[in-house]
């Protein structure tokens, strides 16, 4: 028995699909398929039952679930302390919704790496609310920055409130309902829990009047291009509004109240780390950074923003 195997098993749990595991851990289905087996051979049991679409767990399966996960997230402590021992830099790996990977994750921890006075590692990952709950349990994630989440194994604390809106070309002469306009979101809107998918949900707007676009940048770009109407957060916007490039469009749900989240494990199992984070997003620092994140990073800090959840 291997923490790879658990690791698969407590991911398929999780989350109910073989499919999705395998995203979470950034390998194949086959390999999660094959970890899995190997850990049903093992303990003499199948642990996860498929019914329908469904997944469900044995007796044993249920009983496992727990221990599994306390093993897979000693795992990952024990990794934290063998990089301490190598004088390895601390990892730091935040989970967050794609607006905030896109324009505020990276301004964030490179300036908290900065203040933290130690070498810090950070990445950031993207990721549905029920996965990033599992993420954080499980100790692939040290804090996830977002929506608000329920888990009792976890804390969700606010940390910045802001609004929700829509802009439009302005030179385009929106007409009907709100329910009947092209809407054009960054990946957060397949979410059925992100803030663009409640605000959607508020005006009535079905899957077929919504396009999907890489990032939110790209689809402002194609709003201001005439080619719809998209939602996003107002100070975030502010710029290209006030630039001219698109203009607030008003409709019955807009602007609409949004909250971010910092969400760690509880206190006691919480890893430093995350705790210092949870800290620095308390400061001025962190609330300039979060309403203002466009003042940018040294070349030698850019990364990326990323758009899908991987994790090893």
């Amino acid at each position: 028995m291997t923490l790879t195997q658990l690791s698969a098993f407590v991911m398929v749990a999780r989350l109910g699909s073989v499919k999705d595991a395998a995203k979470m851990l950034n390998v194949s289905e086959p390999a999660v398929s094959q970890a899995l087996t190997a850990l049903r051979q093992h303990l003499g049991d199948q642990l996860i039952m498929r019914n329908g679409a469904a997944m469900t767990l044995t007796t044993a399966g249920v009983k496992l679930l727990p221990v599994a996960s306390q093993m897979v997230a000693l795992g990952a402590e024990a990794q934290a302390a063998v990089r301490s021992g190598q004088g390895l830099p601390e990892q730091l790996r935040l989970v967050t919704t794609s607006p905030i990977a896109e324009f505020v994750a990276g301004a964030l921890t490179d300036a908290f790496s900065r203040r933290f006075g130690q070498r810090v590692e950070a990445s950031a990952g993207v990721a549905a609310e029920d996965e990033m709950a599992v993420l954080v349990v499980n100790r692939l994630a040290d804090m996830a920055l977002g929506p608000l989440l329920t888990d009792k194994e976890l804390v969700s604390e606010p940390v910045f409130r802001c609004q929700m809106v829509a802009v439009a070309s302005p030179h385009d002469a929106l007409k009907g309902s709100p329910s009947s306009w092209p809407w054009l979101v960054d990946p957060s809107g397949v979410d059925p829990s992100s803030d663009v998918s409640r605000l959607l949900a508020r005006l009535g707007v079905t899957e077929k009047h919504i396009r999907v676009f890489p990032n939110a940048t790209a689809a402002w770009a194609a709003a201001a291009s005439g080619a719809g109407v998209a939602p996003g957060v107002a100070h975030l916007l502010t710029p290209q509004v006030r630039r001219g490039e698109l203009r607030f469009v008003e409709t019955a749900a807009t602007p609409m109240e949004a909250t971010w989240y910092a969400t760690t494990l509880q206190r006691e199992r919480r890893p430093s780390i995350a705790g210092s984070l949870r800290h620095f997003l308390s400061t001025p620092e962190a609330m300039k950074l979060m309403r203002s994140p466009g003042s940018g990073v040294p070349p030698s800090k850019f990364r990326p923003p990323v758009y899908v959840t991987i994790w090893s």
